[in-house]
């Protein structure tokens, strides 16, 4: 049983090693499709499906990868190669299978106004070391930057010019040339990323021109007013000075600690409100209301009692001139009088057609 077992372990120890260094050649049916600017390879051989399907499936795809990319290898072999650094390095052709982006291609930045002052004059960037030998002090500085070579604000003598005041401090003034040179370069900065984005320049308070406007003025005065630390709450104007605009509410909120009696009063009030069914009557608008009603009745009712007396008034027969029956029959006249008019007249006929006519044109005038 062991000779059995150590035969066994030295076979399979075999196997592993000869699985290890197998053959660098790998022969397929159809040659495979390079483009080794890109490291692809593609094997357009068909699948066999009963070795698919005896073997497992894993250890067929690790089989058909491990071939592939072999012969991938040996195509990269194939090519020129140099020494960089004691490591071989293969010289990679030019890519011929376009592959496809998820987004375009970046836009080149627009140059700068000095890169396009540099195009136009045949100025050509240099490359320089950061370190500089400082003779002063003997020893390697920056070029530019913290400690750098020949920063003529850290001297500790400064020889004053004869034009210059005597009584001017120099340190101060080379100090504040150099911030003005550093805000400077900023604002060139910030115009070419506004350049670039074509947008405008972003706000700095008040930028540097030669004629400032008023606006810009009244701007810098309103920056600097609300650059305190109370956001300008304190500051003074000046007598007639105008409120700044779009300056805004701010909101003012209770305090969390003190009188719990009024938060109880309005949080109860509320409550009141929401639970009530019925919305809160306004008695004095609803009396104002009732007596305008009352009122507009009243004058609807003067009204048409007006018109009633009125048309009565026309329909009543009284003594008119149409009503006097002596002019056409005297029997409806006076008392006394002839009963017949003229021979062959019609008693009170004429009186009849007279009145008739008088009562419409009294109606017509009504």
């Amino acid at each position: 049983m062991a000779a059995c077992s150590v035969e066994e372990l030295l076979a399979k120890a075999e196997q592993d090693e000869a699985e290890k260094l197998r053959s660098i050649s790998v022969h397929k049916a159809l040659d495979l499709e390079f483009d080794v600017g890109n490291l692809l390879a593609c094997d357009k051989n068909p699948v066999e499906s009963r070795s698919f399907g005896a073997q497992k499936k894993e250890d067929f795809l690790r089989s058909l990868a491990r071939d592939n990319t072999q012969l991938l290898i040996n195509e990269v072999w194939k090519l020129p190669t140099e020494r960089v650094e004691q490591v071989i390095v293969a010289k990679l052709p030019e890519p011929t299978t376009p592959l496809p982006r998820e987004k375009p291609p970046p836009k080149a930045k627009p140059p700068t106004k000095w890169e396009q002052f540099a195009k136009l004059k045949g100025i050509q960037k240099k490359k320089k070391t950061n370190l500089v030998w400082d003779e002063t002090a003997k020893e390697w500085r920056r070029r530019w930057g913290y400690k750098r070579v020949k920063d003529d604000t850290k001297e500790w003598l400064i020889e004053v010019p004869e034009t210059a005041d005597p009584n001017e401090d120099q340190f101060a003034k080379r100090t504040t040339a150099k911030k003005e040179r550093v805000a400077k370069n900023e604002l060139n900065r910030l115009r070419n990323i506004a350049r670039t984005q074509k947008g405008k320049t972003p706000g700095v308070g008040l930028i540097p021109t030669a004629q400032p406007s008023k606006d810009e003025l009244n701007r810098a005065v309103s920056v600097a007013k609300t650059s305190t630390a109370s956001a300008g709450r304190f500051q003074d104007r000046l007598p007639k000075e105008k409120a700044p605009r779009n300056t805004g509410k701010k909101r003012k909120f209770e305090p969390l600690i003190g009188d719990f009696s009024s938060e109880k009063h309005k949080q109860l009030e509320l409550l009141k409100l929401m639970g009530s069914k019925r919305p809160k009557l306004d008695v004095t608008k609803a009396v104002n209301k009732q007596m305008r009603e009352e009122d507009r009745e009243e004058a609807a009712a003067r009204h048409r009692k007006g018109a009633g007396k009125k048309g009565r008034k026309g329909n009543m027969s009284g003594k008119g001139k149409g009503g006097k029956g002596g002019k056409g029959g005297k029997g409806g006249g006076k008392p006394g009088g002839k009963p017949g008019g003229k021979p062959g007249g019609k008693p009170g006929g004429k009186a009849a057609a007279g009145g008739g006519g008088k009562r419409r044109s009294k109606a017509g005038k009504h």
